[in-house]
């Protein structure tokens, strides 16, 4: 193998670079995908919810319901739900000073929402409010638009429940900050019996938000729980409640292949460059051993080992040096700016590219690169099969 340094390090080269950027642009493509559903559905959403029936066709006060320890039982009594979060929802107008904007009021229960979603991790200045206070976290760009901040008062008019009036005026406690950015301009938050008092909906919520052990099982468990709890209520995973999100990802997921299967096209002109560079200085050596009585068999098995060998070590070298490539930008996402982050806010979405470090990325790539590069290494041995040592020996 390495009887001509550089010829050997060429190929492996072309192997090695093939692995980082195969690796990089399937970790890149999960990863947004992957923060995308952790920004949405993670943080807000959840991936199961429970509604009474016809809610989410028809997102208003009127269609909550009551909370009840009797569906919390079923709900908890379901294989791979683990806990669970109540929230009363609503719209309202949001007002301060001269500022008035529309926002998106969420109730929740302050400790089963941590265990949830993680609300508190979520913000960047003030506290957590307490279940039995009434006060806010708002969103920061919301906070921005009202020209309001930390301690200020906001003052919130709406309909509540069977068509009452409902009006407030909340002490702001803290500011959080959502990776979406629909999400980051127009959501306030409100502790559960608040928000009831607020729209007189006491002892009324709208949601049930779940947390289940694990997300692969979510349309299962979704089945499941929907027969539990019968007709009455409606059991939803995010994909229902957000289609246009699943179709988004399952586009670009398409779109995404296409640019992979150009990729591993340029990944065979590029190795199967090098081949032609290996056989064209070796073809008078390799006719002169045919010359002198070596077999051919003996010749395709020797040179066999050396690309087996050669595609191998430059496998495992990309993927060896791509594992702290992919850890950076895990740690240290692409970030978009100008116009084209503009053009993802506008569409609701993170204008940042960061990698997932999923060992299927490094193991799968890697596979499908050592198994092109073993295919093409099948054109020396049809060389040699088909060599006539007097023509491989002419100057």
């Amino acid at each position: 193998m390495w009887r001509n340094r550089h010829r050997t390090f060429i190929t492996m080269s072309a192997i090695f670079f093939a692995v980082i950027l195969s690796i990089l642009t399937s970790s890149l493509k999960t990863g947004i995908f992957d923060n995308l559903v952790k920004n949405l559905v993670g943080y807000f959403s959840g991936y199961v919810q429970v509604h009474q029936k016809g809610y989410w066709d028809e997102q208003i006060l009127d269609n909550s319901f009551c909370a009840s320890d009797s569906i919390k039982r079923k709900i908890l009594a379901t294989e791979g739900i683990s806990s669970l979060a109540p929230r009363l929802q609503a719209f309202a107008l949001a007002s301060a000073g001269d500022h008035t904007k529309g926002c998106l009021v969420v109730g929740v229960d302050p400790l089963a929402e941590t265990d949830i979603t993680g609300l508190p991790s979520r913000i960047i200045t003030g506290r957590y409010f307490r279940h039995d206070e009434s006060s806010v976290l708002l969103s920061e760009g919301l906070a921005t638009r009202l020209g309001i901040g930390l301690n200020d008062t906001v003052i919130l008019i709406g309909q509540g429940y069977h068509g009452s009036m409902a009006a407030g005026k909340y002490p702001i406690v803290g500011l959080v900050k959502f990776g979406t950015p629909e999400l980051n301009d127009q959501s306030l938050f409100l502790p559960l019996k608040a928000a009831q008092d607020l729209y007189g909906a006491i002892d009324m919520i709208t949601a049930y938000v779940l947390r289940i052990d694990n997300p692969d099982e979510m349309n299962d468990i979704s089945t499941s729980l929907q027969g539990r709890l019968g007709k009455d209520v409606e059991v939803m995973t995010w994909q229902q409640m957000m289609p246009e999100i699943e179709q988004h990802i399952r586009t670009d997921t398409q779109n995404m292949q296409v640019v992979h299967y150009i990729l591993y096209l340029l990944i065979c002109f590029g190795v199967f460059g090098t081949l032609l560079m290996m056989m064209a200085e070796r073809r008078y050596e390799i006719g002169m051993l045919i010359a002198i009585g070596m077999k051919k068999s003996k010749l395709i098995i020797a040179m066999a080992f050396e690309m087996v060998l050669t595609v191998f070590l430059g496998c495992l070298s990309g993927v060896i040096f791509s594992i702290p490539i992919v850890l950076y930008f895990k740690s240290n996402p692409l970030r978009i700016s100008g116009s084209a982050a503009t053009a993802y806010e506008r569409f609701g979405f993170e204008p940042i590219f960061p990698a997932s470090s999923g060992l299927i990325h490094f193991t799968s790539q890697a596979l499908i690169i050592l198994i092109l590069g073993l295919v093409m290494s099948l054109y020396p041995v049809y060389k040699i099969w088909r060599m006539d040592p007097i023509n491989a020996m002419k100057k």
